[in-house]
């Protein structure tokens, strides 16, 4: 969902992360979501948030998998059709943690969505975590990690 990173910021603990995604008519999602009406997913625009995030956290040198911990409230104000060109994600992190006993990290922000300039969503107090020890290099084969598996 992201194209480029324009920018990263760090202010203590908190920062900012810019980034955008071009948008081509024949992109996956345009083809199956509403057919004769073209529409990028909203969900789509959040995960790039929670994305985004997961990579502040590793710039910062949070280290693990990142996993969506959620958010307290989504607005959609428009969307993204087939004719649109940009997508523009800018997250202020208000809070990045590294935390020292499970050697986690937590990042906190709030995001807004733009297409060709203009507010189409906002995700407030998005959450994401970078945990380690938490990747199946098993996968997909049977083991006690995976369905069907030896465990």
């Amino acid at each position: 969902m992201i194209d480029r990173i324009l920018s990263l910021e760090i202010n203590g603990r908190r920062g900012k992360i810019v980034a955008e995604q071009d948008i081509h008519l024949n992109a996956w999602y345009f083809q199956c979501h509403m057919p004769g009406d073209p529409v990028q997913p909203g969900c789509l625009g959040v995960d790039a948030i929670w994305q985004l995030q997961g990579f502040y956290g590793v710039w910062r040198g949070g280290l693990g998998a990142g996993r969506a911990l959620g958010c307290d409230g989504v607005t959609f104000n428009g969307q993204v059709r087939p004719y649109h060109r940009v997508v523009r994600y800018e997250i202020e992190i208000c809070r990045y943690s590294s935390l020292t006993e499970s050697r986690a990290s937590v990042i906190i922000g709030d995001g807004t969505i733009s297409v060709d300039g203009e507010c189409i969503a906002e995700v407030h107090q998005a959450r994401t975590g970078l945990f380690r020890g938490i990747v199946y290099d098993d996968y997909p084969w049977p083991s006690k990690n995976n369905a069907g598996g030896t465990g």
